[in-house]
């Protein structure tokens, strides 16, 4: 059956631990055995055996039930409800709520691969039925500030939000992000609610014990325990992807619940799964508090989250170009495009430029580029140490302000290439579909197996240039890559064109 990620409106059950010591009678069976063995052996078996009762057995810091009980007042219930498009569904068809459940699993086309019929679509068709939706938050201001989930409440007509003594209260939406999958809410109770606050996600480490609390499926608050699983990881939900993965159960309504630290800080805000069948599998994703506290911050201000703006579109440096640029590791972010009259521009960033620090913070890894520059504010100055013809560079960017369909710094997509070449001419564009304004050497044929059939080279990509040179004949091309060889490089740098996507692409070299 085929895995997916779910986002998790979900929570968790409490889990129990039982640390088990040595049997006394696996001790007295290891002695009695010992002694048929020669003295040395023997003294030997018992220095063994009182190396591990003397070892001290690992207990909880403190009391899993204390956490719980101190914490559980702040977190809520959040019960949504929007109407549907279209009319109820007629007899013979997929009554509304498996419609909906089918359509957040599985997508618009779910209940096709059930055999669910499709729901006909008329012209001018009135709203349809209700439908509800459930999820979790905790509360961060007495005053009545809520946190939860983007996906819990999405298009929700109505939010409600159930306390911890069964109250209800309709609640407004202060703000929400989508690139985060974070939401504000606010309720007017008329009194001093009950608060939790954020703690350090980045002082949580693999194997750190966590407790999460939310209503999973509607049975009702429910709290679980586990351990931090995993941290950083990147579930393709955003471009701000670092999520902490945990193994205490989560599941459907546990969305937008906090998880724990021992001290009864939110160190996270539980949000994904990752789920064969819907249910929990003991893999679960939370937005670290690191991430989730600043945002909540900017949601407060005016219910929108102001990122800084780079204007370059980058992709990840791999063994195999960070050798073709002459780099020690692969690391730091590939400037394969700059945006006209972006910061980047004006900076005079260029493409094949390597962003190895902003600020003194190292961009290790492709993500954290975006994320870096995601954190300032417009007109905030940006100090890069980049990678530029064999040497460190620094310059400075002014930041600017995100234009709202504009990523910060946009991660390249597309597949990578390789060789078979023919100048551009009206029959090979013709042939190829491409455009008179494309320019550079059509690739005609990938032999298989070669080196740029490994990097996923197609045939119709155009090559712009080889090792920062452009190019517009084979015989450039052979010509720069026999230059690349004589100074005993393992790869070459071409800069590719696909489907209007440009991306940089390292080809191995036969006799590297």
């Amino acid at each position: 059956m085929r895995r997916r990620l779910l986002p998790t409106p979900k929570s968790k059950l409490l889990g129990v631990m039982a640390i088990t010591a040595l049997a006394t009678g696996t001790i007295a069976g290891g002695i009695a055995f010992a002694d048929q063995l020669d003295r040395k052996s023997a003294v030997n078996s018992a220095e063994a055996v009182k190396s591990v009762q003397a070892a001290p057995v690992p207990a909880m810091p403190v009391n899993i039930a204390d956490v719980v009980e101190r914490v559980s007042p702040a977190v809520v219930t959040i019960r949504v409800e929007k109407r549907a498009a279209g009319p109820a569904l007629s007899s013979g068809q997929m009554p509304p709520q498996f419609e909906e459940f089918f359509r957040r699993f599985f997508g618009e086309d779910g209940s096709k691969q059930f055999g669910m019929p499709e729901r006909p679509k008329f012209r001018g068709e009135s709203r349809g039925p209700r439908t509800q939706g459930l999820g979790s938050g905790f509360i961060i201001e007495k005053d009545g500030l809520i946190v939860t989930n983007h996906h819990v409440i999405d298009d929700a007509d109505e939010i409600t939000v159930v306390m911890h003594d069964g109250k209800t209260y309709e609640a407004k939406l202060v703000g929400q992000d989508d690139k985060t999958d974070l939401a504000l809410l606010k309720i007017d109770a008329k009194r001093d609610l009950p608060t939790v606050s954020f703690g350090s996600s980045a002082d949580m480490r693999v194997g750190d014990w966590i407790v999460t609390i939310g209503n999973p499926f509607g049975v009702g608050k429910t709290a679980t325990v586990g351990i931090i699983s995993s941290r950083d990881r990147d579930i393709g939900a955003g471009p701000f992807d670092d999520f902490l993965q945990i193994d205490a159960p989560i599941n459907q309504g546990n969305s937008g619940g906090p998880a724990f630290n021992l001290r009864g800080e939110v160190i996270g805000v539980n949000t994904a799964i990752f789920s064969p069948s819907g249910g929990n599998v003991g893999i679960g994703f939370a937005i670290p508090s690191s991430l989730a506290e600043t945002v909540i911050e900017d949601l407060k201000d005016d219910g929108k989250v102001q990122r800084g703006w780079l204007g370059v579109h980058i992709q990840a440096v791999t063994e195999e170009l960070a050798a073709s640029l002459d780099l020690e590791e692969a690391a730091g972010a590939l400037v394969s495009r700059v945006t006209d009259d972006s910061p980047a521009d004006e900076a005079g960033l260029k493409r094949g430029d390597v962003i190895l620090e902003v600020n003194g913070e190292t961009v290790g890894r492709l993500k954290d580029l975006p994320r870096i520059i995601g954190s300032l504010q417009a007109g905030d100055e940006a100090e890069m140490e980049i990678w530029r013809d064999g040497r460190k560079r620094t310059i400075e960017a002014r930041i600017g302000s995100s234009p709202e369909a504009e990523p910060v710094a946009k991660a390249e997509t597309g597949d990578e290439l390789g060789l078979g070449l023919a100048a551009l001419d009206p029959q090979t564009r013709r042939a190829f579909g491409l455009d008179r304004d494309t320019e550079g050497v059509v690739i005609t044929a990938i032999e298989p197996g070669s080196p740029a059939a490994r990097q996923g080279l197609s045939r119709g990509d155009v090559i712009l240039s080889v090792a920062g040179q452009a190019v517009e004949t084979p015989g450039d091309v052979a010509d720069a890559i026999e230059r690349a060889g004589a100074v005993d490089r393992s790869a070459v740098l071409l800069l590719i064109e696909r489907r209007g996507n440009e991306r940089f692409v390292a080809l191995p070299l036969r006799n590297a």
